[in-house]
């Protein structure tokens, strides 16, 4: 379990949060969509990245040249919240005030660093690459010195870490459950079509992408949740 801490615990919906680790990783493992949000010179940012997981810290991919990463040269580090999200469904209530979403989420708070050591840098892009799919790495060409130069690599801690999740029916008053209105739930997936090949191209198509490409599977579906307030879709 990770610790809950000021910044981890919810204000609200507490039901829903959690701090297993092993879920964390699942999700940070398995989602696509990472949000990196930080503040320079007293304006807040926010963009999005690709990240990975090795062990129990967070890497974040950018270029040198990017706010962030000339913000984390500092001898600080930049403090940053990233937040990563899967969406399995869109959960529709009889009263628009309960309509809302199924999502799994993790939320760290800590101190981005870059990482300059170049073996590490290239282990985890290494590992950045093949979470897109397994095997990808060694099936394509090494970053040169200039372009391992012109990459960065942000490490985050797992330190500060909470999960949220909402899942199941949604959650309509009792009073309206007599309404005349269709309710329930429009799951959602990320699927792979099957690989493109680029212009030129006259090697086949690698079996890593054709048997097991990067695929989010359908969140299994859980009881309700209890009843909570309008914008209970923000996780």
């Amino acid at each position: 379990m990770y610790p809950a801490t000021t910044r981890t615990t919810a204000a609200r919906d507490r039901g829903r949060v959690s701090y297993r680790r092993a879920e964390a990783h699942r999700i940070l493992d398995e989602a696509y969509h990472c949000c990196l949000a930080f503040v320079v010179d007293g304006a807040p940012r926010a963009l999005p990245t690709l990240h990975v997981r090795i062990d129990e810290t967070l890497y974040l991919h950018g270029s040198t040249a990017s706010t962030p990463l000339l913000a984390a040269r500092d001898r600080h580090g930049l403090a940053v919240c990233v937040a990563v999200t899967i969406l399995d469904g869109l959960v529709y209530a009889r009263a628009q005030a309960h309509h809302s979403a199924n999502y799994r989420s993790v939320v760290v708070h800590g101190t981005a660093r870059l990482v300059g050591d170049p073996a590490d840098k290239r282990r985890v892009l290494d590992a950045l690459i093949d979470k897109a799919a397994p095997g990808r790495a060694p099936d394509s060409r090494p970053a040169t010195g200039r372009e391992l130069a012109q990459t960065a690599v942000l490490a985050v801690a797992l330190d500060e870490v909470s999960v949220k999740t909402r899942a199941g029916d949604p959650s309509d008053d009792e009073a309206d459950l007599a309404l005349p209105y269709w309710a329930g739930v429009l799951p959602l997936r990320t699927v792979a079509d099957p690989p493109q090949p680029a212009a030129g191209v006259t090697v086949p198509t690698p079996g890593y992408l054709t048997a097991s490409a990067p695929v989010a599977a359908t969140a299994p579906v859980r009881s309700a949740r209890p009843h909570t307030d309008v914008a209970e879709a923000v996780p």
